[in-house]
């Protein structure tokens, strides 16, 4: 539903979505459609952005079309990412992609500057998703498993574009061949987020995200599944095929390195109890992140998953929707993050069948206790929302962060989805690919905010209706969206 193929109705669907129009995307998508090798995809990438005149770089590049000049708002109330209060009275001045300056009072307005009058609305930084997959969100697994890397980057492309105007202006990847896409989003190509990307979310055999069919088990030494094919994944049985597969995600860009620890809901046949990978296979892709200045998160569900990744060094834990109290006062008393999704029913998950199901249930259980246990302990907890293969569940984005209010007040959860968790993305040190500071409004800060027509913190259902609430979405000093009525 995202390229331009008829729909069942007859309808193509809007151009205004879909980017295969436009003559760059069309010649990457001719060369990715090339039946190139993840290398060879890779190498492809790069010829394809030389043939736009572009760099190819790690860093994140001015946006083409970006404003020019320096923008200044008024009249609003702010929320900088940190108070608990609104802050009246201020003015903000945006020069290229960073914040100027924030001050009180009538403001000295750079020569040629764009004043925007806010009406007395609520300006708040860029919300952040430290659990995202950027290519899998919204599209069906089984499309995904057609292997069609050009549709999948182009429906791909639209999905970002829409989760940029649900107000999350950056997130975390935690698994999927990302690269080229973030690289895409950096020099302009596609309207998207930043994008902290894991790379392929390293499992061991039978663990979460083993996708191969069972007619090849057992695994050929030297040959690499499907789904390591396209960088999806990485299948490793020993520290040394760990260590091997970590720094291929590192050399590739990776801000953070993604571990399965442990069974999965999406994963039939890998259960939620399931401990995949011995102490020292953790310990050895935890070394190797450490020895390039990063960090290792690590997939984990139960007690004692979870306890062998903080054995082994992790610095951060997906999920724990399973743990006790003794695993709680540990991540605590060891400064390990919890990234936790809160997954209260199927109305989160879409409707699931089988094992999956089954799985899916006891998260829906869990979690309640989980968040609990993060609360009495103190430890340091990111949201993240973990959409997977349905669009109609990624629409629900910021659906799941007003789930919190079950055990934190408005302002905890927007200081969750905007300062704290870009705490979290600052573990990755010098291989942060977006080195100033996010989540806050402050002088020297990335210009990425957004303007609330209502007060978030009274009414955080409002997030959960992007659409019509946000009516100026700003990334990088780029206006993505203003229907503001002057």
């Amino acid at each position: 539903m995202y390229a331009c193929e008829s729909m069942a109705d007859g309808s193509a669907v809007s151009r205004a979505i879909c980017l295969c129009h436009r003559p760059e995307i069309g010649r990457l998508t001719r060369l990715i459609n090339a039946d190139l090798s993840r290398r060879g995809f890779v190498a492809g990438m790069a010829a394809s952005v030389a043939t736009l005149g572009l760099p190819f770089g790690a860093g994140a590049q001015p946006a083409p079309g970006a404003q020019a000049r320096p923008i200044v708002l008024t009249n609003f109330r702010l929320f900088d990412g940190k108070g608990a209060t609104l802050r009246d009275g201020l003015h903000l001045v945006i020069d290229g992609d960073r914040i100027k300056s924030v001050g009180s009072g009538a403001p000295a307005a750079p020569e040629g500057a764009q004043t925007i009058n806010c009406g007395g609305r609520v300006v708040m930084p860029g919300m952040i998703d430290a659990h995202w997959h950027s290519l899998f969100a919204a599209l069906p697994l089984q499309v995904l498993l057609q292997g069609n890397m050009g549709y999948i980057h182009v429906a791909a492309s639209a999905e970002a574009q829409r989760t940029l105007l649900r107000g999350f202006t950056t997130v975390r990847d935690l698994g999927g061949p990302a690269f080229a896409f973030k690289l895409a989003i950096d020099q302009g190509l596609t309207p998207g987020p930043r994008i902290y990307p894991s790379g392929a979310m390293i499992t061991g055999s039978g663990g979460h995200g083993d996708l191969r069919p069972l007619s090849d088990v057992p695994r050929n030494p030297g040959t690499l599944s499907f789904s390591e094919q396209t960088g999806a994944a990485a299948i490793v049985d020993s520290p040394d095929e760990i260590r091997l597969r970590v720094r291929e995600q590192l050399t590739q860009g990776a801000s953070q390195i993604k571990l399965v620890g442990g069974g999965g809901v999406s994963s039939p046949r890998s259960p939620l109890d399931l401990t995949t990978l011995s102490e020292a296979e953790l310990r050895a892709g935890v070394e190797v992140a450490k020895d390039w200045n990063t960090y290792v998160t690590v997939h984990a569900y139960a007690s004692q998953t979870v306890q062998r990744a903080i054995a082994a060094g992790a610095r951060c834990v997906e999920h724990a929707h399973l743990m006790d109290e003794t695993t709680a006062k540990m991540m605590a008393d060891k400064g390990v993050w919890l990234s936790i999704q809160p997954f209260l029913s199927e109305e989160d998950t879409g409707q699931l069948t089988g094992p999956n199901r089954v799985a899916a249930l006891q998260v829906f259980a869990g979690t309640d206790n989980a968040y609990r246990l993060a609360r009495k302990y103190k430890i340091k907890t990111a949201w993240g929302s973990d959409m997977l293969f349905n669009p109609a569940l990624a629409l629900r984005q910021g659906t799941m962060l007003t789930h919190l209010t079950k055990w934190y007040s408005n302002a905890e959860i927007l200081t969750m989805a905007t300062s704290t968790n870009a705490e979290l993305l600052g573990l990755s040190g010098p291989r942060n690919p977006y080195p100033g500071k996010l989540g806050v409004i402050e002088e020297g800060a990335y210009a990425d905010l957004l303007l609330v027509d209502g007060n978030p913190l009274e009414n955080i259902a409002l997030l959960a209706n992007p659409d019509s609430s946000l009516l100026i979405v700003m990334k990088d000093g780029r206006i993505h969206k203003n229907t503001l009525k002057t």
